[in-house]
């Protein structure tokens, strides 16, 4: 089994984001988090997309508009692309990597295991800079959500899982979570796998991690839900569509500033959030 504690394995930044229109704060996150790179390369994976007209467009236009001179693209819509060398040496050269929304099947089936992936996991111990967007968030965790049923509470089936790419270990993260009622399916998720952390992202909101550390930015919240303390689940003793019963889940909702120690598993509040708004 995982080790308890989950982390980043280096001094890498990546950035989840719920899904959802783009914004302000979050794109500048992503850009702040390479800005002492002098001529910084940025690199769009559209591996998760199954449409991806209008794509290269939109992703120049908003880069380049932060002086981001060197913006390319890659899209994977076979696993045959992932073995191009063209491919390979944008990612060689990348400081940043964004991966788009979309299927994270698409990402874990064509992209997983072959030499991109092998690269792109060298260049998150080498200290890249990844982010990704619904899809491209929920494939940074260990233990990815393929698909499930966000209208119920828990019980068996509610939820395909799957492994992801593991650049956030001993995690699952589901985006567009408020929005899409997902709290049954993520702990349905997390009765599979207490040991683990699970992230709920909301969209127009992200998680920055670093090391075992992370904050959130973005105007939604972040719903953390642990394992650690779970006293009882009833999973294996259930049947297909029967409800689980689940005890003494810890639970953290935590907005912009709020950060999040994945080690100790223990959540900060920002000072700012102690002080009183001036209301009439």
């Amino acid at each position: 089994m995982a080790d308890k504690s989950a982390m980043a394995r280096s001094d890498s930044t990546f950035i989840a984001i719920g899904g959802g229109k783009s914004n302000d704060s979050i794109i500048d996150t992503f850009f702040d988090a390479f800005k002492e790179k002098k001529e910084a390369s940025v690199v769009v994976l559209t591996v998760a997309a199954n449409e991806t007209n209008g794509m290269a467009s939109a992703y120049n236009s908003m880069f380049r508009k932060r002086n981001v001179k060197h913006v390319s693209m890659i899209d994977i819509t076979g696993r045959k692309d992932a073995l191009n060398s063209g491919a390979l040496k944008k990612i060689e050269k990348a400081d940043a990597i964004y991966f788009t929304g979309g299927d994270q099947l698409n990402i874990t089936s064509l992209f997983g295991g072959s030499p991109l992936d092998n690269l792109l996991h060298e260049k998150v111990r080498e200290g890249v800079v990844i982010a990704g967007t619904s899809a491209g968030a929920a494939m940074m965790a260990s233990t990815m959500i393929k698909d499930g049923d966000g209208d119920n509470s828990p019980q068996v089936g509610a939820v395909e899982i799957s492994s992801g790419l593991d650049l956030i270990e001993n995690t699952v993260i589901d985006t567009h979570f408020a929005q899409r009622g997902r709290y049954g399916r993520l702990l349905t998720a997390l009765a599979h796998h207490p040991h683990m952390i699970c992230f709920g992202i909301d969209e127009i909101t992200a998680i920055v991690v670093k090391g075992s550390k992370l904050r959130v930015v973005g105007k939604g919240s972040l719903t953390v839900m642990g394992g650690q303390d779970i006293s009882h689940v009833d999973l294996p003793y259930r049947k297909e569509g029967e409800q689980v019963s689940i005890f003494d889940v810890r639970l953290h909702i935590l907005a912009e500033g709020y950060s999040y120690d994945m080690k100790t598993r223990t959540a900060k509040a920002p000072a700012r959030a102690f002080r009183k708004s001036a209301g009439k």
